[in-house]
C-alpha cells in the first residue's frame, strides 16, 4: 500500500494572525491572490527585514488562506477575534493533513476522554505512529521534527486552543463559525476540542 503524502512545510512562523489580516485587506481590494502577493512584496506589507523572509511568509499565509471558502474569508475579515483565530486554525488544518489528523486523533480525543492538557510527548507519540506507515516521515531529521513540534504548539497557543501551560482553553464556537464550517466540510468541526453536544447544538 502506498504511503500517504503529507505536506510538512509548516516550520515557518506561527498562526500569522496580524499578518493574515493585513493580507486579507489587500485581497478584499484586489480579489486575486497573485496580485496580492506581488503588491504585498513590493510594499513590504509584513514589515520584514529581508525580501526572502517576506516571500517565505507570504507564500505560507496565502497558501493557507487559499484553502478557505468565500464565507470563511468573510468571517476572517468581519468576525470577532476568536472567530478570526479559529478560522486561521481551520486554514492550517485544511492546508496540512498531518496537522488535521493530529487535531482530530490526539487533541479532540484527549478532550473527549476528559484529559485537560496536551503534553508535547503526544506529538512525539503521534509522529512515531504515523512514520511506521510512511517512508517520507521516516526520513525527517530529528531537528526538523523538533521544529515542527515547536511551530505546531506555537500555532495552537496563538489560536487559543491551548494556553502557555499546554492546558486546553474552553472553546465556544459561534453559530456563524459552525455554519461556515459545516456548509463546507462538516468533519472539520472535529479539529476543535469540543463535544458532539456542542456541535449538535446548532446543526
Amino acid at each position: 500500500m502506498k504511503s500517504k503524502k503529507y505536506l510538512m512545510s509548516f516550520t515557518t512562523g506561527g498562526l500569522y494572525y496580524v499578518e493574515s489580516l493585513l493580507v486579507m485587506e489587500l485581497y478584499n481590494e484586489l480579489k486575486d491572490w497573485k496580485k496580492v502577493n506581488k503588491q504585498a512584496l513590493s510594499s513590504n506589507i509584513l514589515q520584514t527585514r529581508t525580501e526572502s523572509t517576506s516571500k517565505r511568509s507570504l507564500k505560507e499565509i496565502i497558501s493557507r488562506l487559499e484553502t478557505l471558502t468565500p464565507d470563511q474569508l468573510d468571517l476572517l475579515t468581519n468576525g470577532s477575534v476568536d472567530e478570526q483565530k479559529y478560522i486561521l486554525w481551520l486554514s492550517v488544518c485544511k492546508r496540512y493533513e498531518f496537522i488535521k489528523e493530529f487535531a482530530v486523533e490526539v487533541i479532540r480525543e484527549r478532550y473527549l476522554t476528559l484529559k485537560h492538557d496536551l503534553p508535547v510527548e503526544e506529538f512525539e507519540s503521534f509522529f512515531s505512529q504515523k512514520e511506521q506507515w510512511n517512508e517520507d516521515l521516516e526520513k525527517i531529521a530529528d531537528s526538523s521534527r523538533y521544529k515542527m513540534r515547536t511551530v505546531l504548539f506555537k500555532i495552537l497557543r496563538e489560536a487559543e486552543v491551548i494556553d502557555s501551560k499546554n492546558l486546553f482553553i474552553h472553546i465556544r464556537l459561534t453559530n456563524a463559525l459552525i455554519k461556515t464550517i459545516s456548509d463546507d466540510q462538516v468533519e472539520y468541526l472535529s479539529i476543535f476540542p469540543i463535544s458532539d453536544i456542542d456541535i449538535q447544538r446548532v446543526l
